[in-house]
């Protein structure tokens, strides 16, 4: 719903401009990427479970799920694969339900509050973490 959705909040982009974007960086960045996009937890944790198999790392937009689901808390730890959990909106300066995420601290790290810029820092910082740890990254993100 990105470029619908409390635009105030997280800007008129679409999740596609923000994909193409992304890809636009990666190919920068030398890096493939796949991009997608899930409604229900259980494809979350699905895809989670599925991306050691194929991936060198995860950029994982949680969105509500971040504050209250150990299931998906539970699928990214129990994955070896750098994840990266980013919010567009400062989680920290809205409503107290947001400002704990039970994700992150089984992510690498986390990144909000720079809009669709918090994609691009995190692929970034998944393409490093994924450089240092091979050398250099030809693998997907």
């Amino acid at each position: 719903m990105l470029g619908k959705r409390e635009v105030t909040v997280y800007g008129e982009d679409t999740l596609e401009t923000i994909h193409d974007e992304l890809r636009a960086l990666a190919q920068d960045l030398d890096v493939e990427i796949t991009c997608s996009q899930h409604n229900s937890e259980g494809e979350l944790i699905d895809w989670l479970q599925r991306a050691e198999s194929g991936y060198s790392g995860v950029i994982i937009n949680a969105g509500a799920y971040s504050h209250y689901s150990y299931a998906l808390r539970d699928a990214i730890s129990a994955i070896s694969l750098p994840c990266v959990e980013v919010h567009m909106s400062n989680i920290y300066s809205r409503e107290e339900f947001r400002q704990r995420s039970v994700i992150a601290p089984v992510c690498r790290g986390s990144i909000s509050g720079f809009g669709k810029q918090s994609y691009m820092l995190a692929l970034r910082a998944v393409a490093q973490i994924v450089n240092e740890g091979k050398g250099e990254a030809q693998d997907e993100l």
